[in-house]
């Protein structure tokens, strides 16, 4: 890439990146409202800005992607979430956009296609799972039948591509299994608790075991990584996804194994957060960090640590979710140096030219900040936790 390449906004925003933003203070109510209405713009924007009402990406180079099914799924939730809030009415009435255009796109075989939509991918267990998460809480909003019935048929099928061991490699990312799909066991949890079906709950807890039996005693996951050459250290991203899945099965079920299994990974990671709030992009056996943080791994880890604080009561999980949240607020705040598209939105990685999704502002990224400072909000308002894993 050459600066030739990039507006004058988009050179701006890497030389703020190449600033930092030093060591963030916690987030002021005022500053955390402003936040999530500059998050509420940047989901607005990025469901505009395509042909459908799907929710894509923004990158610097390349400008908006397509619309991506998996991510728009469980992007549903925070839509609705801050619909709640003061001049959010409207992101009801887009969740259930998206939602339709789900429908639309749901394959025959009852599952949705990996990747951005066009793209003509096969159905993709991991992204169908997280589509159920965004229908249902449709379902338990609006009521209405078309979700459920969608999501009952992705259930199935989810079920029925099940290896015998608990885990799924056909029709998964590069046919392998996964210690994260422990986050596609809380959608089959939940299909369970609303249908009555005990075949959903039965694939989730024989994964679950699966999972578990891939974590060492210090709490590391075998497994983990989204990748085959950096499977020997995964990214912040996916051992969250793994973290966050496990509380979610243990919050549904009501088993302390789970919980134990997230809390002692948790601890390893609270353990090594910097001083500015973040971690590292990815973590080997021994817990040995490396490459830039990524900054949705950093916001899904506020998430799982804001999880156990409500389970624990103990003020290091609080603490350390709090610091995330004012970093990845301050690494937001820095996007309204750059392109309009961008103002908002939250990158993959920081700086921007970190390893993973280089150079982009990907929507799942917003998604779990926006998830983590509503969080934040409960948290510090000292009320109950209603958007935890499992919960949302």
């Amino acid at each position: 890439m050459t600066s030739a390449s990039l507006s004058a906004c988009g050179r701006r925003i890497l030389l703020a990146h190449a600033r930092g933003v030093g060591s963030p203070t916690m987030v002021t109510p005022a500053g955390r409202s402003l936040a999530l209405d500059n998050a509420a713009g940047a989901f607005r924007r990025a469901q505009d800005a395509g042909p459908d009402d799907g929710l894509g990406s923004y990158h610097l180079i390349d400008g908006w992607g397509p619309s991506y099914p998996e991510t728009t799924g469980y992007i549903i939730p925070t839509l609705l979430d801050l619909a709640a809030r003061p001049g959010g009415v409207d992101l009801a009435e887009r969740a259930d956009r998206a939602g339709r255009w789900l429908l639309g796109v749901q394959l025959p075989d009852g599952g949705w296609p990996g990747g951005r939509v066009g793209e003509g991918r096969p159905a993709v267990v991991f992204n169908t799972a997280q589509v159920v998460r965004g229908l249902l809480a449709l379902y338990a909003y609006a009521k209405e039948q078309a979700y459920l019935d969608a999501a009952v048929r992705a259930g199935r099928w989810i079920v029925s591509v099940q290896e015998q061991d608990g885990s799924w490699r056909r029709h998964n990312f590069l046919s392998v299994g996964r210690t994260y799909d422990t986050y596609v066991d809380v959608p089959l949890l939940k299909l369970h608790a609303i249908t009555g079906d005990a075949r959903p709950r039965q694939a989730a807890l024989t994964n679950l075991e699966w999972a578990l039996g891939r974590q060492m005693a210090n709490g590391w996951f075998a497994d983990c990584d989204n990748t085959l050459r950096r499977n020997d250290r995964p990214i912040t991203h996916t051992i969250a996804y793994t973290l966050d899945g496990a509380l979610g099965c243990a919050n549904l079920t009501g088993e302390e194994g789970p919980a134990q299994a997230a809390r002692t990974a948790a601890k390893a990671l609270l353990d090594r957060q910097r001083p500015d709030g973040a971690l590292q992009g990815r973590y080997d056996r021994e817990w040995h960090g490396s490459e830039l943080p990524i900054v949705t791994g950093c916001a899904q880890m506020a998430l799982v640590w804001a999880a156990l604080y409500e389970r624990d009561r103990d003020a290091h999980w609080r603490d350390g979710a709090l610091r995330a949240v004012a970093w990845t607020t301050a690494v937001q705040g820095l996007s309204h140096g750059g392109p309009r598209a961008i103002h908002g939105a939250v990158p993959g990685s920081f700086p921007l030219w970190g390893r993973y999704e280089k150079f982009a502002f990907p929507n799942w990224a917003l998604k779990y900040h926006t998830d983590a400072l509503l969080v934040a909000d409960r948290m510090l308002d000292d009320t109950p936790l209603d958007a935890v894993p499992g919960e949302a």
